[in-house]
């Protein structure tokens, strides 16, 4: 059985657990997060505590049962505490500043890049350099992140760019001036 699928998920209280044939809706103190789990799979919630089962031992239903119960788990974490990436600005005159509720980036362009935020997802600035991401759903949240780090990248030769917090950039050795 798989390790991860097998784990009950423990309702915390304040949280509103329903299922309705494949859909499983979380409501907490955050919000109301909503997933429809693949079809092999059945989701069951008894005295506050969500199991997920598989009903046979195929390779493709394993990987199933234990994806399932990870997004299961994340919507409970999700409404609950909640998500948040922050990331990091390197470089000479890049700087970044919160305009409202979008985030707008000087990063060497010609003009000033300006991000607005997806439903559910919130910017803060703590420095000109520091910023995070944070929401109630986990996918929403990585992806945003990663769309803002898309827009500069680090480069390898001076490390110039967006990163996520503690991110170890591979550097690369520049010419020999000789």
């Amino acid at each position: 059985m798989s390790r991860i699928g097998k784990l009950p998920i423990t309702v915390p209280s304040g949280v509103d657990v329903t299922i309705e044939g494949r859909t499983v809706t979380v409501k907490g103190p955050k919000g109301t997060l909503s997933h429809t789990v693949i079809a092999p799979i059945t989701v069951a919630l008894n005295d506050g505590v969500v199991s997920v089962e598989r009903p046979d031992d195929e390779r493709k239903t394993k990987a199933y049962h234990g994806l399932s119960r990870t997004l299961v788990s994340n919507l409970v974490e999700g409404v609950t505490k909640g998500y948040e990436k922050k990331l990091e600005i390197v470089g000479v005159g890049y700087r970044v500043a919160l305009k409202g509720s979008n985030l707008e980036f000087a990063l060497g362009f010609s003009h000033p890049v300006v991000i607005q935020p997806p439903e559910g997802i919130t910017f803060a600035v703590e420095s000109p350099t520091k910023f995070s991401v944070s929401g109630i759903d986990k996918q929403l949240v990585g992806e945003t992140a990663a769309n803002i780090r898309k827009i500069r990248k680090p480069e390898p030769y001076k490390g110039k760019g967006v990163r996520y917090a503690g991110e170890n950039v591979r550097r690369k050795v520049g010419k020999t001036g000789k």
